[in-house]
């Protein structure tokens, strides 16, 4: 069950609802209870598929960006694409981050980077904030 709970709750957090799977991760792993690989795959595997629930969300939202009720201004869209077209897509590395993570995540399929491209880069930064997490405890 924990193994399921850290896959959902790490999912949840590379979205943009305010959870923190680094907490989790470092609670189930200081308990010794579990299998510290598999907490590590499934706290990856989660926050790897948030992060393509953003790519999606980025890449089909842009049908709607002239629409009344679309959520995003224009501006922010713009001045959010300019700065990943000067950073390219090396900076989905920096997924991981707190407070730009998602956004980039979502800005790369608003930017519709190539998927494969996409996941690679942002496994590796994910994967290593995990072991960041690991190594820290």
């Amino acid at each position: 069950m924990a193994y399921l709970t850290i896959f959902i709750i790490s999912l949840l957090a590379a979205t943009i609802l305010p959870f923190s799977s680094e907490i989790s991760l470092a609670g189930l792993l200081i308990s010794n209870n579990y299998n510290n690989l598999l907490l590590l795959i499934f706290a990856s595997l989660g926050n790897i598929i948030g992060s393509c629930v953003n790519w999606f969300l980025g890449f089909y939202s842009r049908k709607f960006e002239n629409k009344r009720w679309f959520p995003f201004d224009r501006r922010k869209i713009t001045q959010a694409s300019v700065w990943f077209e000067k950073y390219g897509k090396w900076s989905l590395l920096f997924s991981w981050l707190p407070f730009v993570g998602d956004p980039i995540t979502f800005i790369a399929g608003t930017m519709k980077t190539n998927f494969k491209t996409f996941i690679l880069l942002v496994s590796i930064g994910k994967i290593f904030r995990y072991f960041l997490v690991f190594y820290s405890i």
